[in-house]
């Protein structure tokens, strides 16, 4: 093989042939398959700061329970609850799906953060034509800002104490 390659046309022959070859497979990979258990429910983590929430999700009425409690017990600021059922806005699947999560950590926004970003990643798992909608909106990333660490010699993370010069 290497002994047939004299010049760069040659080279370029060998190249183009084998990376069509892999083109060729990618292109013929199977769709996604919903990935469902046994009671017919999705799972997913979602993540955001301290907060880590495990979301099941199912077909149903729309009821979202966080932690045992009903969203807007749990969530009692209406900007948290929007943050909540943003990703079924987005799939245009309001009241299709019951949601079942517990969280942990954190304060309450990260936690509806949280919470979101486990929706997202369970509709997709449970229905695979609702990935392009939610990547595009940009719910299946994980938002990876975190509180900075605090410095010795620093009133808290970049915070000097007051400078005197005399």
């Amino acid at each position: 093989m290497a002994d047939d390659i004299k010049t760069l046309d040659d080279l370029k022959s060998v190249v183009s042939g084998s990376s069509a070859v892999a083109a060729t497979e990618t292109e013929t990979a199977a769709p996604r398959e919903p990935v469902r258990d046994a009671q017919g429910r999705a799972y997913a983590t979602g993540k955001r700061k301290d907060a880590v929430a495990r979301v099941w999700v199912k077909p149903g009425t729309g009821k979202v329970e966080v932690n045992g409690k009903e969203m807007d017990k749990y969530f009692a600021r209406p900007v948290l609850q929007l943050i909540v059922n943003q990703p079924f806005g987005v799939a245009n699947v309001e009241g299709q799906f019951d949601v079942y999560a517990t969280v942990a950590g954190g304060g309450l926004s990260g936690q509806a953060g949280a919470v979101k970003h486990g929706i997202s990643k369970a509709l997709q798992l449970y229905d695979p034509s609702l990935r392009s909608a939610l990547k595009a909106a940009g719910f299946l990333t994980r938002d990876s800002r975190v509180v900075e660490r605090k410095k010795y010699g620093k009133a808290k993370a970049r915070r000097s104490f007051q400078f005197s010069k005399r």
